[in-house]
């Protein structure tokens, strides 16, 4: 007798489960709206209100659902190596723009990522074409691959440096706001890495999938 009611709330906890997940976004978009129109008054929080419903709902898109965890120190070390990556790369990016002898090979290599979520995948992807001398240009959002394209990358052991850094930086930002799960997937990833003695290679990805320009 009891049983109809248990499983009619089920959806109900689900969707408002749903909605504050996605709390943050919605606070986002309505800010992003106040910011545009450089004032903030009811008409224009009521108006942004309206408009964040009906981009996150009425639109075709995959929910954007993030993961209701955040690790404020993982969060503070992320933001350090973001700051320490762009600087020490835009300093050998400009190196290699005045050194007459230097001579770029540079490589479109293919990066097995170590999660499927959305969010991971865009802000790693976001990360590493921040950092000047790597771009990403395409995603197979599917099979959570990575094609980017990398500067300088002219032995393997430059590619290798690639893949170890596109990882490290999916790893940083699922300890930050990935879920326990997704954390601790990168984690044995992590020492499965080491106990093979060869960090940063991906089982998924043969040596095929890494192309350089001068041999296309």
């Amino acid at each position: 007798m009891t049983t109809g009611p248990t499983t009619d709330s089920v959806p109900t906890v689900n969707r408002w489960w749903s909605v504050w997940r996605q709390l943050p976004l919605l606070v986002a978009l309505v800010a992003l709206w106040c910011f545009l129109w450089d004032h903030i008054d009811l008409l224009t929080i009521v108006s942004g209100i309206v408009l964040a419903v009906l981009v996150t709902r009425a639109l075709y898109l995959p929910p954007v659902l993030l993961s209701g965890r955040f690790n404020p120190w993982r969060g503070l070390l992320l933001g350090l190596r973001m700051m320490f990556d762009v600087v020490v790369a835009s300093l050998q990016v400009a190196w290699f723009s005045i050194n007459p002898w230097w001579k770029p090979m540079n490589s479109i290599i293919a990066v097995q990522l170590l999660t499927r979520s959305d969010l991971v995948t865009t802000l790693t992807a976001e990360a590493i074409s921040v950092v000047p001398g790597t771009v990403v240009v395409d995603i197979d959002r599917e099979r959570g691959l990575l094609y980017l394209h990398a500067l300088g990358t002219r032995t393997a052991a430059d590619l290798e440096r690639t893949h170890r850094e596109v990882l490290g930086t999916e790893e940083r930002i699922v300890l930050a706001i990935g879920t326990h799960a997704q954390a601790e997937s990168v984690r044995e990833a992590r020492r499965a890495r080491r106990a093979q003695g060869r960090p940063g290679r991906t089982r998924d990805i043969p040596s095929r999938d890494i192309r350089s320009k001068e041999d296309r």
